[in-house]
């Protein structure tokens, strides 16, 4: 992960966004300290939130269910 200062962020950003939109992530810092992080944007199921959680997570299947297609809807007075 790379570490920019405030200053440089600021001066940087779009190339910093172009970094992140790549793949990277960035640490923001001010007076040596992370303050904030770019990270690529991406979807997230809640299961991702609790992963670090499960000592073996491979045990648990955490993916989502399938959609399964839409039903008929019965029309009204039958």
């Amino acid at each position: 992960m790379k570490n920019v200062s405030v200053v440089e962020a600021k001066s940087n950003f779009s190339a910093l966004l172009a970094e992140v939109e790549a793949g990277n992530e960035i640490a923001v810092t001010r007076h040596g300290r992370v303050v904030a992080r770019l990270v690529p944007d991406r979807l997230r199921v809640a299961a991702d939130a609790f992963r670090d959680f499960w000592p073996d997570s491979a045990e648990i299947d955490l993916l989502p269910p399938a959609d399964l297609p839409s039903e008929p809807v019965a029309e009204l007075g039958e």
